[in-house]
């Protein structure tokens, strides 16, 4: 298999709410749009996204009324202080301030209109690495 560009698709209530949230502060374009459809992408390594509203009939039954329930989009990115700092001063909605993880992962997270969490990651590669055991031991 030879996966040649990824894409999330999220069943939200307001796709024109969580498309300009996205475009606003990601830095996502619309590539497509339609009534209750958009397909977001970006020039760069992120994930492309796709927001379809509740209840579309283009989807199976079973999943019209699924929304994008437990799900964090995690996007890494390089100087994590310059993009919350940019993006509270912008106004976006950070639900979790900055915070660093004792495995070196610092992150914040946002929360979009529709309850999309958002987290922005960068790595510490200077972290001290805890070795993990192997099995049995």
């Amino acid at each position: 298999m030879n996966v040649t560009t990824s894409t999330l698709s999220l069943t939200v209530a307001d796709v024109d709410a969580s498309r300009d949230f996205l475009c606003t502060h990601l830095g996502y374009q619309v590539a497509v749009a339609a009534d209750g459809f958009a397909s977001l992408t970006r020039g760069d390594a992120a994930v492309d996204i796709v927001l379809l509203r509740l209840g579309a009939e283009i989807l199976p039954a079973d999943q019209r009324d699924r929304r994008a329930g437990g799900l964090i989009l995690a996007l890494t990115v390089a100087d994590i202080e310059a993009e919350e700092a940019r993006l509270r001063g912008a106004g976006a909605p950070i639900t979790m301030p900055l915070r660093e993880e004792p495995w070196g992962e610092r992150l914040f997270q946002m929360t979009d209109p529709n309850g999309v969490v958002v987290q922005l990651v960068e790595w510490n590669t200077g972290a001290p690495a805890d070795p993990v055991p192997a099995p049995g031991q």
